[in-house]
């Protein structure tokens, strides 16, 4: 398949080297994929993971003798860590529940978060210095910067924590657009 890496045998280590970076990568995504049920995309990703891998592997064992490939193959996989972790970051794919907790009034939180689209729920309870007020609100993973934004400026001192949801529901969420209303002059 590789036929010309008999004649430039430099080439080894940086084919092994790649194809180990788009291998680990598009494992990481696999994964991310299966743990937020897609269970359409996750196998396709999957396919295309294990052929590179089987491309790489047959390439190290039929020409590979020296522990420069060796180190191309596991610098790859480590590089292949890092970018897979870098391209999840910038799909931000997922969804979020961020629960807010405040001494400040609940109602004025989820009022400012009604006026984004962001559904919001207000609990009251007691923490361990005194009342507080606990807004839910269920954001997608690319919204998270405005979200924290808008609980700083309503609260400085503001803790809150978010968690990792697979799914959800019947709920009021913005609106997206659609990639066609991205480019459309006016919209």
């Amino acid at each position: 398949m590789f036929d010309f890496l008999d004649t430039y045998t430099w080439m080894l280590p940086l084919v092994i080297f790649i194809g180990r970076i788009v291998d680990v990568s598009l494992g990481t995504l696999r994964i991310i994929f299966v743990s937020k049920g897609e269970k359409y995309l996750a196998p396709v990703i999957g396919f295309f993971e294990v052929f590179i891998w089987i491309v790489v592997i047959s390439e190290i064992f039929s020409r590979a003798n020296d522990m420069t490939a060796y180190i191309s193959y596991a610098g790859g996989y480590a590089a292949g860590n890092f970018v897979g972790i870098l391209i999840e970051h910038r799909i931000a794919f997922g969804i979020l529940l961020c629960r807010v907790y405040t001494k400040k009034n609940g109602k004025e939180l989820v009022s400012i978060l009604n006026k984004q689209d962001f559904g919001a729920t207000l609990i009251h309870g007691t923490g361990s210095l005194g009342e507080i007020d606990i807004i839910e609100t269920v954001v997608g993973r690319k919204m998270l910067k405005k979200v924290d934004k808008i609980f700083t400026e309503f609260d400085r001192g503001v803790f809150y924590v978010t968690e990792d949801i697979r799914t959800r529901q019947r709920g009021i969420f913005p609106k997206t657009q659609s990639l066609l209303t991205r480019w459309r002059p006016g919209k």
